[in-house]
């Protein structure tokens, strides 16, 4: 048989996966073999985007990157006739490249494989035999038991063993249960839940209908942000499809079971990412939390059970079912079973998304798969856990990637987010990126998040601007001791970890911003100068011709160029596009 598959997930659409898909289309019925078409969703190769693979029995399987429309022909005609594969596109040929090599797919198995807008091709990869097998063979309390057996911790950033929240909620004798999986995904640099729902829809759907067996709900909800228009529209067609077949409704599958399932779309505020805000949102109320106790599985939307999970964790409900539970615990470390999405942004070689056994090290996660720095400089950090995580420096990449581990260097999981920084990156600002993020999106109910998020930002904002004053970094830790110890909800008592870490960490740079006047790592305008090497400079003027300000002027004559202080607005235009590393910072 032979196939051709194209990635029509977000990334894949944004660089053009929708001309790369008509042009197969119309190529495909002319071109004399007969290969079946099948749109995927992202196989995790988002650098590599629009990415095709193409299989025939003569010359095996190979899988593209980078293709355009207009290579479409030769791409075909290279692979299906020749067996000369072009190799500017050729991302791997018979065995994985090392980015797939090193992954080990559980939540991802589908994802680049199935037509995720196919109930049919869900099924026939094993899909829902999971759900068949539990209703005829076991019972929703040796489930549960299962699913504690397995390990599987919650995968939406706390880490609460999922077994353990189901049975809190069985154990309830009210009658009214409800199920929601929270796909809120807020994180700057996240995209795994988007990622999972755009390519293996129906592995959300399964894990919740097993979840709600478990638990005893009948009713369940998706809370998706609506800027995830085509993760909602699959699931929308994905849970229509699963109406039609008996798997959602009345009598799923003739078991007596029932349980339906309905979307409804958030407005984007990070903080209904929390369990009781994300309720209040369901409810019509503002979003925003309550304290807690009780916690949600004893009282939670419309004052019943609920039991909420995320995707991934759902995602993972699916496959122990359809696999066991041992096989699931075989994967991880003690306290950290299984495996983990992440998605790898920023710099570095290879973003995209990745799936990796708990344990693995960051520096095989960043260098081995990640495929090191993208700039060519040094990489100086990771960001994990998104914005209420922390700042990991290269000295800890032998630190492994579990919830103890990286709790131990003060740094959290987190949903999966993993920003690379390289040395480029200035960690005072990173980290006043990401608290002006938080602080954003603090939702103003308690003083301590509200008010001390907004005194710390403050400060952070001074420093970065050349006005750091002595005493700032003591009152920086005092009042970030306060807010993590006050707020109400995990978002204000997690605000401050971006601070605390790259204090831990990168210090120095907070008193170089402070006693010198300067960053190291010419980030942070106010603090920083553009000179001209005369040793180094052509006198080519293509500084001069990218300055906006007029600051590049000739000196006296001489070939060199020299950069006007005054009127220089340090937007470090002339240093990106110097060819001879003429440009410096000072």
């Amino acid at each position: 048989m032979r196939w051709a598959r194209i990635g029509l997930g977000s990334c894949g659409l944004a660089a053009g996966a929708g001309a790369v898909r008509d042009a197969l289309e119309a190529a495909l019925p002319d071109f004399g073999v007969d290969v079946a078409f099948s749109p995927v969703g992202c196989i995790g190769l988002c650098h590599r985007e629009p990415v095709v693979e193409l299989v025939c029995p003569e010359f095996g399987t190979a899988l593209y990157g980078d293709v355009t429309p207009e290579r479409v022909p030769e791409l075909l005609a290279a692979h299906f006739i020749r067996g000369e594969p072009p190799a500017d596109l050729l991302i791997q040929n018979g065995s994985p490249a090392p980015f797939l090599a090193a992954q080990e797919r559980v939540v991802l198995r589908r994802c680049g494989q199935v037509d995720p807008s196919s109930l049919a091709d869900y099924e026939a990869s094993g899909g829902y035999s999971g759900l068949r097998r539990a209703l005829i063979q076991s019972t929703p309390e040796n489930f549960v038991a299962d699913v504690i057996a397995s390990g599987l911790r919650g995968r939406g950033g706390g880490g609460f063993p999922t077994g353990r929240k189901w049975a809190l909620a069985r154990a309830s004798d009210d009658l009214t249960k409800y199920l929601i999986c929270n796909a809120d995904e807020g994180d700057p640099g996240a995209f795994m839940d988007r990622n999972i729902i755009e390519g293996d829809p129906f592995a959300v759907i399964e894990g919740m209908t097993l979840a709600a067996w478990a638990i005893g709900a009948s009713e369940g909800f998706v809370y998706v942000r609506d800027e995830y228009p085509l993760a909602v529209r699959r699931l929308q067609d994905a849970i229509a499809q699963a109406r039609g077949a008996e798997l959602l409704g009345p009598d799923i599958l003739g078991s007596g079971l029932r349980f339906d399932i309905r979307l409804r779309r958030g407005a984007g505020a990070f903080v209904c990412g929390e369990e009781t805000a994300l309720i209040a949102s369901l409810e019509g109320r503002r979003g925003v939390p309550v304290r807690r106790p009780p916690y949600p599985v004893v009282s939670g939307l419309n004052g019943h059970p609920t039991c909420i999970n995320n995707v991934e964790t759902l995602a993972n409900v699916a496959a122990i079912a359809e696999r066991g539970a041992e096989a699931f615990a075989a994967r991880g470390t003690e306290g950290s079973r299984g495996t983990k999405v992440f998605s790898l942004a920023g710099d570095v070689e290879h973003t995209g998304m990745v799936e990796v056994p708990m344990g693995i090290t960051l520096r095989d996660l960043v260098e081995r798969i990640g495929g090191g720095s993208a700039s060519g400089r040094p990489i100086k950090a990771v960001q994990t856990g998104g914005p209420s995580g922390g700042c990991i420096p290269a000295s800890q990449f032998d630190t492994r990637v579990d919830y103890e581990s990286l709790k131990a260097i003060g740094a959290i999981m987190g949903s999966g987010g993993l920003v690379v920084l390289d040395a480029g990156a200035c960690m005072v600002d990173i980290a006043r990126y990401f608290l002006a993020f938080t602080q954003d999106e603090s939702c103003g109910k308690c003083t301590f998040c509200r008010v001390g998020t907004k005194r710390m930002l403050e400060i952070l904002q001074r420093i970065c601007g050349g006005r750091g004053r002595q005493g700032d970094l003591e009152t920086l830790e005092r009042l970030a001791a306060q807010v993590t110890a006050n707020s109400l909800c995990g978002l204000g008592r997690s605000a401050p970890n971006p601070v605390l870490t790259t204090l831990r960490w990168f210090r120095d740079e907070y008193e170089a911003h402070i006693d010198r006047k300067c960053c190291p790592a010419g980030r942070c305008k106010e603090l920083i100068t553009f000179d001209i090497d005369p040793l180094r400079c052509e006198g080519c003027t293509m500084c001069a011709d990218q300055c906006v300000a007029d600051a590049i002027k000739t000196n006296g004559g001489l070939i060199h160029l020299e950069i006007l202080d005054d009127p220089c607005i340090r937007c470090g235009g002339c240093f990106s596009v110097c060819r001879f590393g003429a440009v410096a910072v000072r």
